[in-house]
């Protein structure tokens, strides 16, 4: 998740042994691991308070199919093919850009 390696973990804990000290190092790591737990609490209780607030038709969502794109898709579309994408058309060199005087 955070991509920290061996090396990191032994500067962090330097760190914090350095600003905490050995007395208070102990009590600092599990104040943090007890916080770390109440927010994962939160977000699962959160999570499935929305989960259980939206319509049925809804359920099945995940957060990563919100985005516009997949969501109108998904939605509204759902027995029509996926758009093939398209390249950007090629103007031949020294050609003028394509301009629409009502865009303006």
């Amino acid at each position: 998740m955070f991509d920290i390696g061996f090396g990191e973990f032994v500067v962090l804990g330097a760190l914090a042994l350095f600003v905490f000290g050995p007395e208070k190092l102990p009590k600092a790591i599990s104040d943090l691991a007890r916080l770390l737990r109440q927010l994962r609490g939160m977000a699962q209780g959160a999570k499935a308070e929305i989960t259980s607030a939206i319509e049925p038709s809804m359920q099945g969502l995940d957060i990563s199919d919100l985005n516009p794109k997949t969501f109108v898709q998904r939605t509204f579309m759902e027995d029509a093919p996926a758009a093939v994408p398209r390249s950007p058309a090629v103007l031949p060199k020294g050609a003028p850009a394509p301009w629409d005087p009502d865009t303006t």
